[in-house]
């Protein structure tokens, strides 16, 4: 109904504010907290609109830690501790968490709780490079470089995204995973301002890529290295372009028809619930 503009987004939310918090089964819980994210605050809502949704969102997932425990429905408060570090922007009791190991009540923080935590604090502005060294220091493997790659892209400044760029589009060295978290860690809503130029850049820069690379990495550039936040017309008609030129790799090409047609479905339910004023 979000998708076809028959429900304001913020409708939605509030379904999930009321509902979530009660629900028992563990594949509702994430699929709706990942679609309420990444979908409805991350690229539904206007940008203005966003902050009081992650803090609705932080609410619904304080709500289901506090009627689950560290031994009774394991799964759900898993869910609900990532829905919370994925939401949060208290920076402060994001890092206390991340220096006491382990979340109010439980559980403790394994290595992939501790790279989401500091993937938030990370973006957040709240955790820099030097974390992310001591971080990799203490999970030297391929979960850790990985958790690295992601949160090193993640840093809000100039010159670490202009890094994580040139080795995602420019340099042929990295490994498809490495890849893969290096663009999940580049393009994040709160960084908006800082990616405006780079979402002018990328289509040209994926397509060049994609052609050096082949078929693997132009699906990760395609995907994940696509900067979905950006919902506006510009962005519709830069993809619309280069779906227009003849050297883009058939990989490449897919995903991007992928993207464009829910930009284009996500700019006309906006209209769509602005003239029935929601």
């Amino acid at each position: 109904m979000v998708r076809d503009g028959e429900l304001a987004p913020a409708g939605y939310l509030r379904a999930v504010r009321a509902h979530l918090p009660h629900e028992t089964d563990l594949a509702i819980v994430q699929g709706v907290l990942r679609f309420a994210r990444n979908e409805i605050a991350d690229r539904h809502l206007l940008p203005q609109e966003r902050p009081e949704a992650l803090a609705g969102l932080a609410a619904v997932c304080r709500g289901l830690l506090d009627r689950t425990t560290d031994g009774h429905a394991p799964g759900l408060r898993l869910a609900a501790l990532r829905g919370c570090l994925d939401n949060l922007t208290d920076t402060g009791e994001l890092r206390s968490w991340l220096t006491a190991g382990t979340a109010p009540g439980g559980p403790a923080l394994d290595p992939e709780l501790r790279w989401r935590l500091l993937l938030r604090l990370t973006v957040l502005g709240a955790a820099g490079p030097d974390d992310i060294d001591t971080e990799l220091a203490t999970d030297p493997g391929a979960t850790g470089r990985e958790g690295a790659a992601r949160c090193r892209a993640a840093l809000p400044d100039p010159d670490a995204k202009e890094a994580a760029w040139s080795a995602l589009f420019d340099s042929d060295g990295l490994s498809n995973r490495i890849v893969e978290a290096t663009a999940e860690g580049f393009w994040q809503p709160e960084q908006r301002d800082l990616l405006t130029g780079y979402v002018r850049r990328y289509h040209p820069a994926a397509v060049a890529a994609a052609a050096r690379r082949g078929p693997a990495i132009a699906t990760l550039l395609g995907h994940e290295g696509y900067p979905a936040h950006a919902v506006d017309e510009e962005t519709l008609r830069l993809g619309r372009e280069c779906l227009r030129r003849d050297d883009v790799l058939p990989a490449l090409r897919r995903k991007l028809a992928d993207h464009l047609d829910d930009l284009a479905r996500i700019l006309r339910a906006r209209a769509t619930v602005t003239r029935a004023g929601g």
